[in-house]
């Protein structure tokens, strides 16, 4: 088996190398974090010394960055290092039009690039059942076809670059709003005389269920917020949803609220720590 790349091994990155690592995967990453490299080693990911050298070494290759323009530096990093044919695969959520472009940029050298957005908490991609959403040439993404179903319980393939980074968006509007009404909720109850654990398991058992029930729920509860998926990654994700929304010409008002109360969960010290930690901002409004 023809070793997989990985660049960037922070929570999802680590995640992903973790999966692909049981499922039998050869794993060459980087990370320029060096504990992060560490750790992933631990997991069965070898330690590549430097991006280009995974570049050197591997024909497909997952990025696993924070923010377009990170992925965008990257690649301009290990170009002089890309031969015909291999192919990027980017997880990175980012501004839709960047990541055309990025595909534009590639396919100059002749090389492949496939949107890979992940639908899901860095537990769930290292337990596989994340959902991808793809973006890219048909023909390139039914080669790669073993590599995702590893990785995901659910692929979809949404059109050409760009699409898959767009739909990651709409999906993330969602999920993030669902999180700020759990939280608010929870709030409600409690303050008027509920039990959380209580409140949340009833609510479970009720129309009002939810994923983020599921997946936020006793972290909002108990005040965990080991981070799963960072607060402050999910606030630049926010803000790009606005900003697509201004660019196409449709209002997106809870968004704005939910904007807000990111800011406030930030000033208060949690940007580092899990996006269930937006109850607090509620909690300690300005």
């Amino acid at each position: 088996m023809e070793p997989i790349g990985i660049i960037g091994l922070g929570l999802l990155g680590s995640a992903l190398a973790e999966r692909l690592a049981t499922r039998g995967f050869d794993l060459l990453g980087f990370d320029i974090n060096p504990a992060q490299l560490e750790s992933a080693s631990a997991l069965g990911c070898r330690a590549a010394e430097s991006a280009a050298a995974v570049c050197e070494a591997c024909n497909t290759i997952l990025l696993s960055l924070p923010t377009s323009q990170v992925a965008a530096d990257v690649m301009d990093e290990i170009t002089p290092c890309l031969r015909a044919g291999q192919t990027i695969l980017d997880t990175t959520t980012g501004d839709p039009q960047e990541m055309a472009s990025l595909e534009t940029n590639l396919a100059d050298h002749a090389v492949n690039y496939v949107e890979a957005n992940i639908a899901g908490s860095s537990g769930q991609a290292r337990r596989g059942e994340v959902t991808l959403f793809l973006g890219g040439d048909e023909a390139v993404i039914r080669t790669h076809e073993e590599l995702f179903s590893s990785m995901a319980a659910h692929v979809f393939h949404l059109g050409g670059p760009g699409t898959a980074s767009s739909f990651k968006l709409v999906h993330n509007l969602a999920v993030g709003l669902h999180r700020a009404v759990l939280a608010e909720t929870l709030l409600f109850g409690n303050a008027l005389g509920f039990d959380p654990d209580q409140t949340l398991s009833i609510l479970k058992q009720t129309p009002a269920s939810s994923a983020a029930m599921e997946i936020k729920g006793h972290k909002m509860v108990s005040a965990d917020y080991t981070p799963q998926a960072r607060l402050s990654q999910h606030l630049k994700d926010v803000r790009l949803m606005i900003a697509e929304a201004h660019r196409v010409g449709v209002a997106i008002p809870l968004t704005q609220l939910h904007q807000q109360l990111l800011l406030r969960a930030e000033e208060l010290g949690f940007g580092d720590s899990d996006n269930s930690a937006i109850i607090e901002a509620i909690r300690s409004p300005q």
